[in-house]
Protein backbone atom coordinates (compact mmCIF):
# COMPACT_ATOMS: atom_id res chain seq x y z
CA UNK A 1 0.00 0.00 0.00
CA UNK A 2 1.82 3.00 -1.43
CA UNK A 3 1.32 6.62 0.50
CA UNK A 4 2.23 8.98 -1.81
CA UNK A 5 4.13 12.53 -0.62
CA UNK A 6 3.35 16.66 -1.27
CA UNK A 7 5.24 17.82 -4.15
CA UNK A 8 6.85 20.94 -4.87
CA UNK A 9 7.89 22.49 -8.80
CA UNK A 10 9.49 24.85 -7.42
CA UNK A 11 13.96 24.70 -7.28
CA UNK A 12 14.86 23.30 -4.23
CA UNK A 13 16.60 26.49 -2.40
CA UNK A 14 19.57 24.26 -0.50
CA UNK A 15 20.90 23.22 -4.53
CA UNK A 16 20.70 27.14 -5.35
CA UNK A 17 22.53 27.71 -2.17
CA UNK A 18 24.98 24.87 -2.58
CA UNK A 19 25.63 25.86 -6.24
CA UNK A 20 26.15 29.22 -5.66
CA UNK A 21 28.35 28.97 -2.35
CA UNK A 22 30.23 25.58 -3.52
CA UNK A 23 31.31 27.85 -6.87
CA UNK A 24 32.27 31.17 -5.35
CA UNK A 25 35.03 28.62 -2.93
CA UNK A 26 38.57 29.18 -3.31
CA UNK A 27 38.12 25.27 -3.98
CA UNK A 28 35.04 24.84 -6.54
CA UNK A 29 32.95 22.56 -5.50
CA UNK A 30 29.12 20.81 -5.25
CA UNK A 31 27.93 18.31 -3.02
CA UNK A 32 27.45 15.28 -4.79
CA UNK A 33 23.91 14.89 -3.72
CA UNK A 34 22.91 17.14 -6.56
CA UNK A 35 23.60 14.36 -8.83
CA UNK A 36 20.64 12.79 -8.52
CA UNK A 37 17.50 14.61 -10.48
CA UNK A 38 15.36 12.17 -12.07
CA UNK A 39 18.18 12.14 -15.56
CA UNK A 40 20.72 11.86 -13.03
CA UNK A 41 19.15 9.21 -11.39
CA UNK A 42 19.17 6.97 -14.29
CA UNK A 43 22.22 7.82 -15.78
CA UNK A 44 23.60 6.09 -12.17
CA UNK A 45 21.30 2.86 -13.30
CA UNK A 46 22.76 2.68 -16.16
CA UNK A 47 27.01 3.04 -14.63
CA UNK A 48 25.93 -0.10 -12.32
CA UNK A 49 25.30 -2.14 -15.13
CA UNK A 50 28.76 -1.42 -16.79
CA UNK A 51 31.56 -3.89 -16.70
CA UNK A 52 34.08 -1.47 -15.37
CA UNK A 53 31.72 -0.92 -12.33
CA UNK A 54 32.43 -3.47 -10.07
CA UNK A 55 30.37 -2.54 -6.58
CA UNK A 56 27.02 -3.33 -7.97
CA UNK A 57 27.44 -6.38 -8.96
CA UNK A 58 29.84 -7.47 -5.72
CA UNK A 59 27.96 -5.67 -3.11
CA UNK A 60 24.58 -7.38 -4.72
CA UNK A 61 26.20 -10.85 -5.01
CA UNK A 62 27.38 -10.59 -1.48
CA UNK A 63 23.63 -9.54 0.31
CA UNK A 64 22.48 -12.46 -1.85
CA UNK A 65 24.98 -14.86 0.07
CA UNK A 66 24.33 -13.19 3.56
CA UNK A 67 20.82 -12.84 3.51
CA UNK A 68 19.79 -15.56 6.04
CA UNK A 69 22.13 -14.33 8.26
CA UNK A 70 20.71 -10.30 7.81
CA UNK A 71 17.02 -12.29 8.76
CA UNK A 72 18.18 -14.14 11.79
CA UNK A 73 19.75 -10.75 12.84
CA UNK A 74 17.10 -8.32 12.18
CA UNK A 75 13.93 -7.90 14.11
CA UNK A 76 10.70 -9.15 13.15
CA UNK A 77 8.43 -7.10 11.34
CA UNK A 78 10.15 -4.35 11.20
CA UNK A 79 10.54 -1.19 9.05
CA UNK A 80 13.28 -1.31 6.67
CA UNK A 81 14.23 2.41 6.22
CA UNK A 82 16.43 2.93 2.87
CA UNK A 83 18.19 6.22 3.22
CA UNK A 84 19.05 6.89 -0.82
CA UNK A 85 16.32 4.84 -2.47
CA UNK A 86 15.78 3.45 -6.32
CA UNK A 87 17.70 0.23 -6.51
CA UNK A 88 16.27 -1.91 -8.50
CA UNK A 89 18.37 -4.98 -7.20
CA UNK A 90 19.35 -4.69 -4.09
CA UNK A 91 16.25 -3.36 -2.47
CA UNK A 92 13.91 -6.37 -3.69
CA UNK A 93 16.47 -9.03 -2.35
CA UNK A 94 16.52 -7.33 1.19
CA UNK A 95 12.60 -7.16 0.88
CA UNK A 96 12.22 -10.61 -0.26
CA UNK A 97 15.13 -12.00 2.64
CA UNK A 98 13.46 -10.51 5.70
CA UNK A 99 9.67 -9.73 4.93
CA UNK A 100 9.35 -6.30 6.86
CA UNK A 101 6.16 -5.21 7.55
CA UNK A 102 6.98 -1.68 6.05
CA UNK A 103 9.51 -0.03 3.89
CA UNK A 104 10.74 3.71 4.04
CA UNK A 105 12.18 4.82 0.94
CA UNK A 106 14.31 8.04 1.81
CA UNK A 107 15.11 10.24 -1.11
CA UNK A 108 15.56 14.03 -2.83
CA UNK A 109 14.68 12.97 -6.25
CA UNK A 110 10.83 13.14 -6.07
CA UNK A 111 9.99 11.67 -9.33
CA UNK A 112 12.63 8.82 -9.35
CA UNK A 113 11.48 7.95 -5.76
CA UNK A 114 7.79 7.94 -6.16
CA UNK A 115 8.34 5.71 -9.53
CA UNK A 116 10.71 3.59 -7.38
CA UNK A 117 8.17 3.18 -4.63
CA UNK A 118 5.32 2.10 -6.87
CA UNK A 119 7.46 -0.51 -8.45
CA UNK A 120 8.03 -1.67 -4.81
CA UNK A 121 4.46 -2.02 -3.72
CA UNK A 122 2.93 -3.49 -7.11
CA UNK A 123 5.89 -6.39 -5.90
CA UNK A 124 5.58 -6.75 -2.47
CA UNK A 125 1.33 -5.86 -1.76
CA UNK A 126 1.98 -6.98 1.84
CA UNK A 127 4.56 -4.67 2.44
CA UNK A 128 3.03 -1.05 3.63
CA UNK A 129 5.42 1.28 1.57
CA UNK A 130 5.40 4.74 2.88
CA UNK A 131 8.21 7.51 0.61
CA UNK A 132 9.41 10.33 2.20
CA UNK A 133 11.26 12.78 -0.53
CA UNK A 134 13.76 14.49 1.94
CA UNK A 135 17.26 15.30 1.95
CA UNK A 136 18.58 12.28 4.05
CA UNK A 137 21.89 14.49 5.13
CA UNK A 138 19.27 17.08 7.04
CA UNK A 139 16.42 16.26 9.63
CA UNK A 140 13.05 14.69 8.45
CA UNK A 141 10.26 12.87 9.95
CA UNK A 142 9.87 9.08 9.31
CA UNK A 143 5.73 8.12 8.83
CA UNK A 144 3.83 7.93 12.09
CA UNK A 145 2.89 4.76 11.08
CA UNK A 146 6.32 2.82 11.53
CA UNK A 147 6.91 5.09 14.75
CA UNK A 148 6.45 2.07 17.17
CA UNK A 149 8.33 -0.40 14.48
CA UNK A 150 11.91 -1.47 14.84
CA UNK A 151 13.99 -0.04 12.82
CA UNK A 152 16.34 -1.19 10.44
CA UNK A 153 18.35 1.17 8.08
CA UNK A 154 19.64 0.31 4.65
CA UNK A 155 22.72 2.32 3.30
CA UNK A 156 24.13 0.55 0.46
CA UNK A 157 26.51 1.17 -2.63
CA UNK A 158 29.42 2.57 -0.43
CA UNK A 159 27.29 6.00 -0.36
CA UNK A 160 28.81 6.92 2.79
CA UNK A 161 32.09 7.08 0.90
CA UNK A 162 30.70 10.07 -0.72
CA UNK A 163 31.56 11.96 2.27
CA UNK A 164 34.70 13.26 4.15
CA UNK A 165 34.96 11.47 7.03
CA UNK A 166 33.95 14.00 9.74
CA UNK A 167 31.06 14.57 7.59
CA UNK A 168 30.63 11.16 7.23
CA UNK A 169 31.05 10.78 11.49
CA UNK A 170 27.78 13.59 11.38
CA UNK A 171 25.72 11.56 8.90
CA UNK A 172 25.86 8.52 11.12
CA UNK A 173 25.22 10.18 14.19
CA UNK A 174 22.04 11.96 12.08
CA UNK A 175 21.16 8.35 11.00
CA UNK A 176 21.21 6.82 14.69
CA UNK A 177 18.93 10.12 15.62
CA UNK A 178 16.22 9.30 12.81
CA UNK A 179 15.97 5.80 13.66
CA UNK A 180 16.73 5.49 17.29
CA UNK A 181 18.63 3.80 19.31
CA UNK A 182 18.37 -0.06 19.27
CA UNK A 183 17.74 0.10 15.40
CA UNK A 184 20.20 -1.62 13.24
CA UNK A 185 21.88 -0.08 10.02
CA UNK A 186 23.49 -2.25 6.93
CA UNK A 187 25.41 -0.31 5.13
CA UNK A 188 27.68 -1.06 2.23
CA UNK A 189 31.47 0.24 1.71
CA UNK A 190 33.95 -0.03 -1.02
CA UNK A 191 37.82 -1.53 -0.29
CA UNK A 192 40.88 -0.19 -1.06
CA UNK A 193 42.38 -1.76 -4.05
CA UNK A 194 44.28 -1.28 -7.29
CA UNK A 195 44.60 2.39 -8.81
CA UNK A 196 43.51 0.56 -11.99
CA UNK A 197 40.14 -0.98 -11.10
CA UNK A 198 39.71 2.34 -9.24
CA UNK A 199 39.59 5.05 -12.07
CA UNK A 200 38.04 2.18 -14.62
CA UNK A 201 34.61 2.12 -12.44
CA UNK A 202 34.36 5.86 -12.66
CA UNK A 203 35.87 6.59 -16.19
CA UNK A 204 34.46 3.75 -17.56
CA UNK A 205 35.17 3.66 -21.94
CA UNK A 206 31.34 4.23 -22.58
CA UNK A 207 31.06 7.55 -21.34
CA UNK A 208 27.67 6.76 -18.84
CA UNK A 209 30.12 8.58 -16.09
CA UNK A 210 30.93 11.40 -17.93
CA UNK A 211 27.48 11.93 -18.52
CA UNK A 212 26.24 11.61 -15.53
CA UNK A 213 28.75 14.13 -13.83
CA UNK A 214 28.18 16.86 -16.85
CA UNK A 215 24.21 16.44 -16.17
CA UNK A 216 24.78 18.24 -13.07
CA UNK A 217 25.67 20.92 -15.11
CA UNK A 218 22.82 20.91 -17.40
CA UNK A 219 20.73 20.36 -14.08
CA UNK A 220 22.26 23.62 -13.08
CA UNK A 221 21.05 25.51 -16.36
CA UNK A 222 17.43 24.37 -16.36
CA UNK A 223 16.60 24.51 -12.75
CA UNK A 224 18.33 27.50 -11.35
CA UNK A 225 18.24 30.00 -14.42
CA UNK A 226 22.09 28.98 -15.65
CA UNK A 227 23.96 29.59 -19.17
CA UNK A 228 27.00 27.02 -18.75
CA UNK A 229 28.08 25.84 -22.15
CA UNK A 230 28.58 22.42 -20.87
CA UNK A 231 30.41 21.41 -24.18
CA UNK A 232 33.15 23.83 -22.38
CA UNK A 233 33.98 21.10 -19.39
CA UNK A 234 35.16 17.38 -19.55
CA UNK A 235 34.88 14.66 -16.83
CA UNK A 236 37.79 13.79 -14.91
CA UNK A 237 38.16 11.11 -12.37
CA UNK A 238 41.46 11.38 -9.97
CA UNK A 239 43.25 8.68 -7.63
CA UNK A 240 44.12 10.82 -4.57
CA UNK A 241 45.77 8.42 -2.51
CA UNK A 242 46.75 10.30 0.44
CA UNK A 243 43.24 10.63 1.14
CA UNK A 244 42.23 7.31 0.27
CA UNK A 245 39.60 8.67 -2.37
CA UNK A 246 38.71 8.87 -5.85
CA UNK A 247 37.30 12.50 -7.09
CA UNK A 248 35.27 13.45 -9.74
CA UNK A 249 35.95 17.05 -11.53
CA UNK A 250 34.34 18.62 -14.35
CA UNK A 251 37.55 20.02 -16.04
CA UNK A 252 37.23 23.40 -18.39
CA UNK A 253 38.57 22.57 -21.58
CA UNK A 254 39.33 26.59 -22.37
CA UNK A 255 38.43 29.90 -20.33
CA UNK A 256 34.81 30.33 -19.65
CA UNK A 257 31.90 32.73 -17.76
CA UNK A 258 28.80 32.15 -17.25
CA UNK A 259 25.85 33.32 -15.02
CA UNK A 260 23.87 31.57 -12.43
CA UNK A 261 20.57 32.88 -10.84
CA UNK A 262 22.61 37.06 -11.81
CA UNK A 263 26.20 35.67 -10.24
CA UNK A 264 28.67 35.32 -12.80
CA UNK A 265 31.20 32.94 -12.53
CA UNK A 266 34.68 32.55 -14.81
CA UNK A 267 37.30 29.43 -14.91
CA UNK A 268 40.21 29.44 -16.60
CA UNK A 269 41.29 26.41 -19.08
CA UNK A 270 42.31 23.27 -16.71
CA UNK A 271 40.51 24.47 -13.72
CA UNK A 272 38.32 22.41 -12.11
CA UNK A 273 34.69 22.28 -9.82
CA UNK A 274 34.86 19.14 -7.41
CA UNK A 275 31.63 17.41 -7.69
CA UNK A 276 32.30 13.49 -6.13
CA UNK A 277 34.03 11.79 -3.33
CA UNK A 278 34.39 8.26 -3.04
CA UNK A 279 36.56 6.96 -0.25
CA UNK A 280 37.87 3.65 -0.03
CA UNK A 281 38.19 2.38 4.13
CA UNK A 282 39.97 -0.60 5.05
CA UNK A 283 38.43 -3.28 7.57
CA UNK A 284 39.37 -1.22 10.48
CA UNK A 285 39.20 2.42 9.31
CA UNK A 286 34.98 1.56 8.46
CA UNK A 287 34.29 0.12 11.65
CA UNK A 288 35.94 2.93 13.80
CA UNK A 289 33.92 5.27 11.15
CA UNK A 290 30.63 3.68 12.63
CA UNK A 291 31.97 3.62 16.21
CA UNK A 292 32.30 7.52 16.29
CA UNK A 293 29.08 7.93 14.65
CA UNK A 294 27.17 5.53 17.43
CA UNK A 295 26.93 2.61 15.44
CA UNK A 296 28.29 -0.91 17.36
CA UNK A 297 29.40 -3.28 14.81
CA UNK A 298 27.75 -6.47 14.90
CA UNK A 299 28.63 -9.05 12.09
CA UNK A 300 31.24 -7.78 8.74
CA UNK A 301 30.99 -9.67 5.61
CA UNK A 302 32.82 -9.26 2.40
CA UNK A 303 33.12 -11.02 -1.21
CA UNK A 304 36.16 -13.70 -1.73
CA UNK A 305 38.32 -11.13 -2.78
CA UNK A 306 37.79 -8.59 -0.62
CA UNK A 307 36.56 -5.76 -3.16
CA UNK A 308 33.37 -4.32 -0.89
CA UNK A 309 31.87 -5.15 2.20
CA UNK A 310 28.62 -4.90 4.07
CA UNK A 311 28.18 -4.36 7.63
CA UNK A 312 25.49 -4.60 10.57
CA UNK A 313 25.76 -1.96 13.12
CA UNK A 314 23.50 -1.28 16.11
CA UNK A 315 22.71 2.26 17.43
CA UNK A 316 24.48 3.14 20.44
CA UNK A 317 22.67 5.25 23.23
CA UNK A 318 23.82 9.13 22.95
CA UNK A 319 25.04 9.10 26.31
CA UNK A 320 26.04 12.98 26.04
CA UNK A 321 22.35 13.96 25.25
CA UNK A 322 20.51 15.69 28.12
Amino acid sequence: MLATPDTDTEADPAFRADVLAGLAEPTPAIPARWFYDRRGSELFDDITRLPSYYPTRTETALLEEIMSEVDALSADNCAVVELGSGSSTKTPLLLRGIQPKAYVPVDISGDYLRESAAVVDKDFPDIHVYPVEADFTKPFALPPEVAELPKLGFFPGSTIGNFVPRSGTDLLRHFRDILGTGARLLIGMDRVKGIERLLAAYDDPEGVTAEFNLNLLHRINRELGGDIPVDAFRHQARWNDILSRIEMHLVAKRDVSFSIDGHSFSFARGSSIHTENSHKYGPRGGRVLLLAGGWTPLREWTDEDGDFALILAEAMPNRFAP
